[in-house]
């Protein structure tokens, strides 16, 4: 504790080129992890077990087969940002994943994208906010990328998210819809409206489109402006289909548990400072906001004793699950360099430092470079609901986002500054 608080005063690790050279190393060793193995002759993606080959049958928790939206775009996204940065290979994994969203998720005859495609059927017809909110990611990194399809893609998806899903009202986005658009429940949810935002603003970014940006906005007030900061900075992530609390609520373990998510704390904290730069800083509440919910973060869902995030906490701030993904410590790492390059003060980079330490030592996989996904409460390397090596989307970011400028999304970054050493 004493290094870790004495050692801001020595500049930021982010200024000195072995950290940077080290970040370029952990994002070349988990790009070289998942295009060895993620490719499926069938089309699309294949999700990967601990080694990097194709998960087995049933080793997923006895799931069928299924080629799953959020897998497919996200690693879109992930090798657009490594087409970016001129790696050799990359443009390839791009095109068989926008091929396979165009030809295997999308609905021709209804319109929008199936969030699961097996082979020969669907695994899983439904029409999520959450998916459809990384379509429009995919196909905006895509766009960056000089993807040819990717403004049929935004085109597509962009429409469907205003037809079908926006609520004027709120502003914010329904939840789920049958294959054939009849509402799933009156479920209401914090995540895809975040997930969202993020793609909201990366369209934004390749498109120059100020409505994107107003959407963006909107969410934002939304959920983090009316609900958390009501809420004690404590992230409500449930609501009926009137936006009304349901604190009560337990849904799906990976994407609607119960209670509060740190993870998510961490990740707006880091998206409410790129709207905040986005919109030309107008909007004054968004660093506030963005400190507030970092500093609640790291106070109520860090294990002090052992290190790591709890996944979830309950509304009296106790832990609820006590098991650590590897994704809230990726949220926390970007989130503390936006905060540090932004606000000045020492504290951020001591939580920079003291979260890449832990996982360093507890959440990277020595052997392949891939991030362990999920530890128990002891920081054993555990399962259910995360099996093998998930898609690097949260991973490859938390390395890149700090090689560059806090006054967009990486991929903006990429575009306009590149990565210096």
């Amino acid at each position: 504790m004493l290094r870790q608080l004495k050692s801001a005063a020595h500049g930021r690790w982010v200024e000195r080129a072995p950290h940077r050279l080290w970040l370029l190393g952990r994002a070349d060793a988990l790009f070289s992890f998942f295009e060895a193995g993620c490719r499926n002759p069938l089309g699309g993606y294949f999700e990967l077990d601990e080694a990097g080959r194709p998960m087995a049958p049933g080793a997923d928790g006895g799931l069928p087969p299924s080629r799953n939206l959020h897998i497919t775009t996200r690693l879109v996204h992930a090798f657009g940002i490594a087409s970016l940065m001129g790696r050799p290979g990359a443009a390839t994994v791009v095109d068989q994943g926008m091929d396979f969203l165009w030809n295997g998720h999308r609905d021709a005859a209804n319109g929008g994208y199936h969030w699961g495609v097996g082979y020969g059927t669907l695994t899983d017809p439904t029409k999520q906010a959450y998916g459809h909110a990384h379509v429009l990611l995919a196909g905006a990194t895509a766009k960056a990328a000089g993807h040819p399809d990717a403004d049929r893609l935004i085109a597509d998806v962009t429409d469907i998210l205003v037809s079908r899903f926006w609520e004027p009202v709120p502003g914010a986005v329904a939840e789920e819809f049958t294959a054939d658009w009849q509402p799933i429940g009156d479920y209401r949810g914090q995540n895809s409206n975040m997930h969202l935002t993020e793609s909201l603003m990366a369209a934004f970014e390749v498109t120059d489109d100020t409505e994107y940006l107003r959407k963006a906005e909107s969410i934002a007030e939304l959920i983090v402006d009316r609900f958390a900061s009501r809420n004690g900075w404590r992230l409500p992530e449930h609501f009926d289909g009137k936006w009304n609390l349901t604190l009560d609520y337990v849904g799906n373990p990976m994407f609607k548990p119960y209670g509060s998510t740190p993870g998510h704390w961490l990740e707006w904290a880091r998206l409410l400072l790129q709207l905040w730069e986005l919109g030309g800083r107008k909007l004054g509440w968004l660093p506030d906001a963005a400190q507030n919910l970092f500093r609640l973060a790291v106070g109520e869902g860090w294990d002090s004793e052992r290190g790591g995030f709890y996944y979830t906490v309950g509304w009296d701030g106790k832990p609820s699950v006590p098991d650590r993904f590897w994704w809230p410590c990726c949220e926390g790492i970007g989130a503390a360099h936006f905060l540090a390059s932004i606000t000045g003060d020492p504290f951020y980079e001591d939580w920079y430092r003291r979260i890449w330490d832990f996982t360093t030592d507890h959440l990277i996989d020595r052997a392949t470079g891939a991030f362990i996904p999920q530890l128990d409460a002891q920081n054993r390397p555990a399962t259910n609901p995360f099996y093998g090596r998930p898609d690097i989307y949260h991973s490859v970011q938390a390395c890149l986002i700090p090689l560059l400028p806090t006054s967009g999304s990486l991929v903006q970054g990429l575009m306009t500054e590149g990565i210096r050493i």
